[in-house]
């Protein structure tokens, strides 16, 4: 059985979607068997940051009202196999996907797929309710600007109505120079979204690059943000792997 992870970020701009991007792929470079769910209805973008945009047709809607098998509705990355992806429906209106039903098709994920990536819209409305109900753990990816933190903080909240078995911090989007410029460190980020430490992030013009160019970052660097999602996911399998050193 599989761990299903809720990725949220409480406000948009955090970079949430392409961390989602770069662990997910980071997770099945490594061999595992890795499902990203797009979960944000009418807005979906995890399809651009994996370069698989022409090869979406079915989504998650399409699964949990049984007019598609998962296995038919994730697709498999062309570069790298153990990678799958099922995104969202671009329609708002789709009907209505309760809570249960959410879990339950997140219970058949997990049997198929060592890790369940989950991609929470933005905000902490009824799509990130849903995101959230079928996860078995959570991860909270801020930037160091106090309204992101401030937003990690109200994610936390939210999340405490779920019984998760944990929830991690990732402070995405760091710039050494600012860090200094504001007074403001690490552990400042940590003490305000009151969650521990998974992972640090350096702002990255790679990412852009690689968004824009529809290829996983792994695929096309070692270093910088590349290194820190695949540090990341390695520490999601259990593996100690020491904070990058900015």
């Amino acid at each position: 059985m599989g761990t299903a992870y809720v990725v949220a970020s409480g406000k948009g701009g955090t970079g949430k979607t392409s961390f989602v991007a770069g662990v997910g792929s980071a997770l099945a470079y490594s061999g595992y068997k890795t499902l990203c769910i797009d979960a944000d209805i009418g807005l979906r973008n995890l399809d651009i940051a994996l370069g698989m945009t022409d090869r979406v047709l079915m989504t998650f809607a399409d699964v949990i009202q049984g007019r598609c098998s998962l296995e038919k509705a994730a697709v498999a990355h062309p570069q790298i196999p153990m990678l799958h992806l099922l995104t969202a429906p671009m329609q708002r209106d789709i009907g209505h996907i309760s809570p249960e039903e959410m879990r339950s098709f997140i219970q058949e994920a997990k049997k198929q797929f060592d890790f369940c990536i989950i991609d929470a819209p933005a905000g902490l409305g009824s799509g990130f309710r849903l995101a959230a109900s079928g996860a078995d753990r959570a991860i909270i990816v801020t930037t160091t600007d106090s309204p992101s933190l401030r937003d990690a903080q109200h994610a936390v909240m939210e999340l405490s109505d779920y019984p998760m078995r944990s929830r991690h911090l990732v402070v995405n989007r760091v710039e050494k120079k600012l860090l200094r410029k504001l007074h403001r460190n690490i552990d400042d980020a940590i003490d305000t979204a009151g969650l521990p430490l998974i992972g640090i992030v350096p702002e990255d013009t790679h990412v852009q690059l690689a968004t824009n160019r529809e290829i996983p970052i792994i695929l096309t660097e070692s270093k910088g943000a590349a290194r820190a999602y695949t540090n990341i996911a390695k520490r999601l399998c259990g593996t100690h792997i020491p904070l990058m050193k900015l």
